[in-house]
């Protein structure tokens, strides 16, 4: 049975996560999932929940916790932009999965502004051996405006909605999604190259929730290049899906695709059986 247990961590002692313990010991790798966006660790619609629980039935440690500031956690006191806390407490929380453990690496997953923190702490920490990207960096490409938009060229209907929103609004880059400012796509490519370098393994899967922001799986070798045909890079794109997976079925489609990739890349002894 897996055993749950609640801690407050972290270098100033206020950070809470949840870790949960498999029934079998010995687990190499363990999973660390962040918030996502301001909402508490448990995640949409318990998403969090459900997922940590059925990792642990597979034979992985994880731990579930909240950022600084976030959820249950205070702020930890320190003079740090938001990239330093991301990554310090990162830090924090796989020190305290492997105590409690005995993992030596860690994989880290996040949706949506929870994918773009566990890009930053990957992009430098030690010891993360991978990370699941759920609607994380994508960016509008030539390809994405084209699919987007030629169908709509003889529609006038469309053409009078699409004039009247761009001149009720602001200009504001086309990257910001869900309340965030994407960096330089360049910037971005560039860290997920340095990434592969190091011997990370990284699985990008993208909703249909965010289909004003990507239209179709190719969009992803569009952004990002060469770094698409890395041995150790996967990407789908699970249509019909909403952002959150509220609905059961895209639920289980989703943990089902994330429980296959940990297991063929961090294989544990209960998974394996």
């Amino acid at each position: 049975m897996t055993h749950e247990r609640a801690f407050r961590f972290g270098r100033s002692n206020h950070l809470v996560g949840m870790v949960g313990l498999p029934p079998s010991t010995g687990a190499k790798t363990g999973i660390v999932v962040l918030n996502t966006g301001l909402m508490h660790r448990v995640g949409p619609f318990r998403l969090h929940v459900d997922m940590t629980r059925r990792l642990n039935a597979m034979g992985y440690p994880t731990l579930r916790f909240d950022l600084s500031t976030l959820g249950d956690s205070g702020a930890g006191g320190e003079s740090q932009s938001k990239d330093q806390q991301v990554r310090a407490d990162v830090s924090d929380a796989m020190a305290l999965l492997g105590q409690q453990s005995g993992c030596t690496q860690f994989v880290l997953i996040g949706l949506c502004r929870g994918a773009q923190n566990a890009h930053t702490a990957a992009a430098t920490e030690a010891n993360i051996a991978g990370v699941v990207f759920l609607d994380g960096y994508i960016y509008r490409s030539f390809g994405f405006l084209c699919r987007h938009y030629l169908p709509r060229l003889f529609s006038i209907a469309r053409w009078r909605h699409f004039l009247a929103r761009r001149l009720s609004r602001s200009k504001v880059v086309d990257e910001a999604a869900f309340g965030s400012v994407y960096p330089p796509q360049a910037e971005v490519r560039r860290e997920l190259g340095d990434m592969l370098a190091r011997g990370l393994k990284l699985y990008f899967v993208y909703s249909g929730g965010i289909s004003e922001q990507l239209n179709h799986p190719r969009q992803f070798r569009e952004c990002f290049g060469r770094v698409a045909d890395h041995a150790h890079v996967a990407v789908e794109l699970l249509s019909g899906t909403d952002h959150t997976y509220t609905l059961q079925c895209d639920r289980q489609r989703l943990l089902g695709r994330v429980e296959d990739w940990l297991q063929k890349h961090f294989p544990e002894s209960t998974a394996a059986g």
